[in-house]
Parts: C-alpha cells; structure tokens; sequence
C-alpha cells in the first residue's frame, strides 16, 4: 500500500478503505491510553524530573494521572479514557480517510504523473516520491476533522473547557474559528509527518527489501510500518506540540501559533518542541506501527481473496 506501482487492472481501493476502518476501530480501544498519556506531556509546562520540591516520580504522576493522582487504580484507568467517543469518531475517520484515500490518491497520481516522476528521480525513487507526495496531500485534507481531534485533546488535557456542554452546543457557542483553532499548524504538521509516513515506508520496501508491497512478508510490512511511523513521528514533532497546546488552551484564551512558540522558547527553551518525544516514539509509536501494519496487511489480503473469487 505505501508503494506508488499502477495497481493491477480489476484491483480495488475498497478493501484498503475496509482494513483502514478496521485497523481505527482496533487502534482506539488498545491505544487511547496511551495517547493520553502523551498529550498531557506534551501540555505540561512545568519541569518533571527537575521539579524543586517534588520528586520525579510524584510530578510524573501528577501529569499523566491528573485528578486522579493519588486515587485508586480503578479511578486511574478511568481517567486515561476521557474523551474516548470524540476519540473514536476521530480515530476511525482519521484512519479510513488518511490509509484509504492515499491509495486512490496514490494510483491516480501514478496513472497521470508516473512517467514525469520516472523521468526525473528514475523508476523505483519515483514511485518512492508519488506515495510520499500523494500522502502529503492526504495529510493537508487531514484538516477537515480537526473539530473531533480538539475535543478529544480537551477531553485528555482541559476537560474543564467541556464540562457540562454537548457537542452541538459547543459549536454552536465557540463558532467555527475556535473548532478550527491551529488548523494552519495542524497542516504544518500532517504534511511532512504523512510526506515521511508513506514515503518511507515505501522506500522501505523498494530499497531495502528490494520488493513490490503487494508481495511484502508480514515481517517485512511490520518493518515498513515502523521505519515509516518513526521518521513521520520525528519529523512531525515540534508543529505537533504547537498544534496540542493550541488545542488543549481554554476558549477564551487569544494567544495564537507565534505567540506560543516565543512563549515556549522563552520559558522552556528549544527543548519544549520535542517534549513527548520519548513517549511517542516508545508509547503513541507501536499503535501507529500497529494500525499501519493492519491496514495494509488485512487491505492486500482482502484485494487477494476477491481477485481468487473472481477467478473462479
């Protein structure tokens, strides 16, 4: 799937649109928790390791607990799933359209430009080059579900900003300009993260395994999900925090993009930009590699057994 080769006459997006769906449904309800856990990190302004009057372990808690620092462990899990239903129509919309709509993306890009790309980065970095630009593209449309990520985020991190207040009526009183808070450092984001998901993973399979994806072992498909993530992770990490503390900031606060960032710079230092780092590499990482693994895995696997249908 990350891979920009002409599909097979009688091939079909849907089953990749199908194992999208299904790899959103499984990424929420396995990784929210974790995702939590790395969106308070990244709110959190105040130092954890150096604190001066608490201990590391105390601060950490604090963070990714919240009000529930000090409670019962039920209460503890219960508090990493807030948000869980703005989490889920986003996550699963998110997944559907970024892994299904790249593939359509991708093989009308390879109809129509393949040849320009061949010419001017050869054969193999051209197809490299149409799934890293066609997944840019899908990143920039990323945009339009910005309002369910927001309310998720201020699920997870500002909860207070919902309390008593339904969907319906937030939009209503917030207005579209709030909903789309940071829409510009989101696509500033999603970009070169999904220019870097696809094409890496991509180049993973043409350059160091030297096969089509299409015809990748799960081992094989495993390892492209996790260069691809990686370096979609790296790359995207500082918009991603400037992007979160957009969100997560109460509605009546005006500070916008700029501001923040001089206010990061002056009171943390460049190292806020990469706050969170760790835990998405190591926690918010596998449920990427997870879902990127299962869209394209399960999507080739269903594209196979009803290409063997037909021929019966």
């Amino acid at each position: 799937m990350g891979h920009g080769g002409k599909p097979k006459k009688g091939e079909s997006a849907i089953p990749y649109v199908l194992s999208a769906c299904v790899s959103g449904v499984m990424e929420v309800f396995l990784f929210h928790p974790v995702d939590t856990t790395a969106k308070r990190l990244m709110s959190n302004t105040q130092p954890i390791f150096s604190h001066p009057e608490k201990g590391a372990g105390t601060r950490l808690s604090e963070v990714v607990f919240a009000k529930a620092h000090g409670q019962p462990l039920g209460t503890k899990v219960r508090n990493m799933f807030p948000g869980i239903s703005f989490g889920a129509y986003y996550k699963i919309l998110q997944r559907t359209y970024k892994f299904g709509a790249q593939m359509i993306l991708k093989n009308a890009m390879q109809d129509r430009f393949g040849g320009a790309f061949a010419n001017r980065f050869g054969d193999k970095l051209g197809k490299d080059m149409i799934s890293a630009c066609s997944g840019s593209l899908v990143g920039l449309g990323e945009v339009a579900l910005l309002p369910l990520d927001l309310l998720k985020i201020k699920a997870q991190t500002n909860p207070e900003a919902l309390q008593g207040r339904g969907v319906l009526q937030i939009f209503k009183q917030e207005g579209l300009r709030n909903m789309y808070a940071g829409w510009n450092w989101t696509a500033l984001r999603n970009m070169p993260g999904s220019f870097a998901l696809f094409g890496a993973t991509s180049f993973t399979y043409t350059w160091l395994f030297n096969t089509d994806p299409k015809k990748a072992t799960f081992a094989q498909t495993c390892a492209g999900s996790i260069i691809g993530g990686t370096s979609s992770i790296l790359v995207s990490s500082p918009m991603d925090v400037i992007k979160v503390r957009i969100q997560n900031k109460p509605f009546d606060d005006p500070r916008g993009g700029l501001t923040i960032i001089k206010d990061a710079i002056r009171q943390e230092g460049p190292g806020a930009f990469f706050k969170g780092l760790g835990p998405k590499v190591g926690l918010i990482g596998p449920k990427l590699f997870f879902s990127w693994t299962i869209a394209q895995y399960l999507g080739r696997a269903i594209s196979e057994s009803w290409e063997a249908q037909g021929k019966k």
